[in-house]
């Protein structure tokens, strides 16, 4: 018997039932990681180092994952075998070259992964392989079991998905030995864990190279033990009332790019806080909670699963239809960490150089480009996100930026996070602006937040004039927030007037109506500088508009 078990996500040895699966009764095993063009080909024309869809910094963090993965391998008397090229080609191939009887992998709910995983178990059944495990376990459910505990329907709240799910299982061990590939079978070249630079990527960027955290499932494990000793803060803990300011050492678990990639299982990690939750009397409860946490992350799974476009706007049963800006300038802007107001900058830059910042930060940046001030797409700065994060995730990407954006899950559009008091509440002086804007660092803590307020020789003492040095707001806000609700308001009274999606052609006609030309932009100014408010569109107008 020689079973191949193929890693994707599930980079770790510990509760890894396909794997378990893969070593049951077998003499041999050969254990794969394909690295798969369609995530990682070189993509100079991108607008930061890494490939088309991935950014260098969560490119290195897999890198890192299997190279631990390959060592835990080897201490069991194995190897990781790597290979380039297309899973659809190479798995064929695998299981002729080598004789495979029985395939096994983690479930992947994410679209790519199931037409991919879907034509591999087509092609694996005309070779003749009757055994094939595929178990659903890099969530604590079953995505399909849960909607079938919810009645066959998709829960699309969170109330409703925590009704449907019943008890994690528990964790499984790691296995103590085993078996290695035939040394007489090869025919399939594989190779050693590359470098960034070995595959194409050139030399190392610093600027978008400065990891918070190691991958690995030797670190996943270590980090959970750190954060699992600090029984009190566990019990305790509620992710809203955390700083998002704090980067020294950040405020949460840092655990959710080893939950990405698998190196940590989801339910090691939920019976270790039952374990907490049992000993402490009176802890903090989901949502707010880290069992919450865990739980939201099971139902954007879910939702992801089953919705149809659900990483889209048009013909996505649960998202608004927003007559949003295509506007690539304000969008460059919010991305290259130059929209002129300090805390937005700031988090994109934290973003670019270490793949990671804290949800509330998240929030902050998301609501600014969308509903909040620049009213662009938010598949837009969903992608970016997808590229920059480490752990950037298709499903709880997506489900954060439906409902940052005020289009699904949540629909107080009119709750809009400052780009200056917002930060201010968790972080007066601005350590956080200056760590990651070192060009504002001398300004004082008055205008730290506002620096275009501080008069011109304030500006020059800084060694920072605005317009100049840095820029000035690209928006006003005042203005900008209140034009954005109007045409959330317009939106949203659009959808009422239909029990299905409005059509296209409606949303472009709203357009035309509160939202010509786009967003009007600030011009940049220094400190004496000023501007006339932006144009808009009446609330009169609109009004005609939907009574038409």
């Amino acid at each position: 018997m020689s079973s191949l078990m193929w890693f994707r996500k599930g980079l770790r040895l510990h509760d890894n039932p396909a794997l378990l699966a893969a070593i049951e009764g077998a003499k041999h095993v050969y254990p794969v990681f394909i690295l798969d063009p369609y995530f990682l080909r070189p993509d100079p024309t991108a607008p930061s180092p890494g490939s088309t869809r991935v950014g260098i910094n969560r490119i290195q963090f897999l890198l890192q994952s299997l190279q631990d993965l390959d060592q835990g391998l080897q201490a069991r008397g194995s190897r990781l075998l790597l290979v380039h090229g297309d899973p659809v080609e190479i798995i064929p191939s695998m299981i002729t070259q080598w004789r495979v009887n029985r395939l096994c992998f983690e479930r992947d709910t994410e679209p790519y992964a199931k037409e991919r995983d879907a034509r591999v178990k087509e092609l694996a059944a005309e070779l003749g392989i009757k055994e094939l495990v595929t178990p659903s376990t890099h969530t604590l459910f079953d995505p399909d079991e849960t909607i079938a505990r919810n009645k066959g329907h998709v829960p699309t709240s969170y109330g409703q998905f925590c009704k449907a799910i019943g008890t994690p299982a528990e964790p499984l061990e790691a296995p103590t030995s085993i078996p290695g590939p035939d040394p007489e079978k090869k025919g399939i070249p594989t190779i050693s864990v590359p470098t960034l630079t070995e595959l194409g990527y050139g030399e190392s960027d610093q600027e978008f190279l400065q990891q918070i955290v190691k991958g690995g499932e030797t670190e996943a494990l270590a980090r959970l033990e750190v954060m699992m000793a600090k029984t009190d803060w566990v019990a305790k803990f509620e992710k809203p009332k955390t700083d998002p300011s704090a980067f020294a050492e950040p405020a949460t678990t840092v655990l959710s790019p080893y939950l990405k990639f698998g190196c940590l299982s989801p339910r090691l990690f939920y019976s270790k806080l039952m374990a907490i939750y049992q000993k402490k009397t009176g802890h903090s409860k989901p949502p707010q909670s880290l069992e919450g946490q865990l739980l939201w992350r099971e139902f954007f799974y879910t939702v992801g699963h089953a919705t149809p476009r659900f990483d889209c706007m048009v013909g996505n049963s649960l998202c608004k239809q927003v007559p949003w800006t295509d506007d690539d300038a304000l969008l460059a802007a919010w991305r290259d960490a130059k929209t002129g107001y300090p805390w937005i900058d700031a988090i994109m830059t934290q973003l670019r150089q270490q793949g990671w910042m804290h949800h509330l930060a998240r929030h902050a940046v998301a609501c600014f480009l969308t509903r909040g001030d620049l009213f662009v797409y938010w598949e837009k700065g969903r992608d970016v996100f997808d590229r920059l994060l480490i752990d950037g995730d298709w499903s709880i990407n997506n489900g954060n930026w439906l409902w940052l954006s005020a289009s699904a899950f949540f629909s107080q559009y009119f709750r809009i996070y400052s780009p200056i008091t917002f930060g201010q509440k968790y972080d007066k002086s601005g350590k956080y602006i200056r760590r990651f804007l070192p060009v504002l660092k001398d300004f004082p803590a008055q205008y730290i937040y506002e620096p275009w307020k501080a008069p011109l020789d304030v500006q020059k003492a800084a060694k920072c004039v605005i317009g100049v040095d840095y820029p000035g707001p690209i928006v006003d806000h005042a203005e900008a927030s209140k034009q954005c609700k109007e045409r959330m308001a317009a939106a949203y009274a659009l959808a009422k007037q239909s029990t299905d999606l409005p059509s296209q052609e409606a949303v472009e006609e709203l357009r035309r109506t509160v939202n010509p030309g786009g967003v009007k932009r600030k011009e940049q100014y220094g400190a004496a500088g000023s501007m006339a408010p932006a144009g808009k569109k009446s609330k009169g107008d609109i009004r005609k508009y939907l009574k038409k």
